[in-house]
């Protein structure tokens, strides 16, 4: 009797078991796989945004971005020592070239600190204002130009100078007035009024 009792009882659990085993299996066959995250860049030609781990955050103003950046503080001492810290927190849009700071720090000694004087004020937004462009030249917008171009676009800039801008070996390459150039680390960097584009070296007017 004990013997029929056992055998009961070890029937009934490896068949408690398998219905288990069973319920688990279609639970895993009918839950839905979560969606792959898309990394796929802005545009082929230009560095996805996520490319300089200390590049400007996207959420506020084009000032509020850099400023958020700890790369790019010394752009932002030049901003706030131009006085253009409310032009660029305007309604916009901009597009920002901007310098990391050790873009500053190629230039010769001692000229960033000359920069920063008071009696240099006007020189200063000069260079400042070279590096921004009227309007929202996003990645695709920059490369559609280049393409339509033969191969380079003219930007012109706040300060009334020009740019061109190309592509080198898949990054965009920017040559300022004077020959120097200057490539795009980071792109596609969208501020509430406009969109910023990290640069490797400070373009010259």
């Amino acid at each position: 009797m004990k013997l029929h009792l056992l055998t009961a009882s070890l029937l009934a659990s490896l068949a408690l078991t398998a219905c288990q085993q069973d319920t688990a299996a279609e639970t895993a066959m009918t839950e839905p796989t979560p969606a792959a995250t898309d990394t796929m860049a802005p545009a082929d030609t230009m560095a996805a945004p996520d490319a300089v781990a200390d590049a400007p955050a996207a959420g506020g103003d084009v000032v509020d971005g850099a400023i958020a950046s700890p790369d790019h503080t010394t752009l932002v001492a030049a901003v706030q020592a131009a006085g253009l810290v409310d032009t660029l927190k305007g309604t916009g849009p901009f597009t920002v070239f901007a310098p990391t700071n050790a873009a500053f720090d190629k230039l010769p000694a001692g000229t960033v600190d000359g920069l920063l004087e008071p009696a240099a004020k006007d020189q200063l937004t000069s260079v400042l204002t070279y590096h921004v462009v009227a309007g929202n030249v996003d990645a695709a917008e920059l490369t559609r130009q280049i393409e339509a171009g033969g191969g380079s676009a003219t930007l012109t800039t706040v300060q009334g100078g020009t740019l061109t801008a190309r592509v080198d070996g898949g990054n965009v390459v920017l040559t300022d007035a004077n020959g120097g150039t200057s490539t795009v680390t980071a792109a596609d960097l969208r501020q509430s009024n406009g969109v910023i584009h990290v640069i490797d070296t400070v373009l010259m007017p």
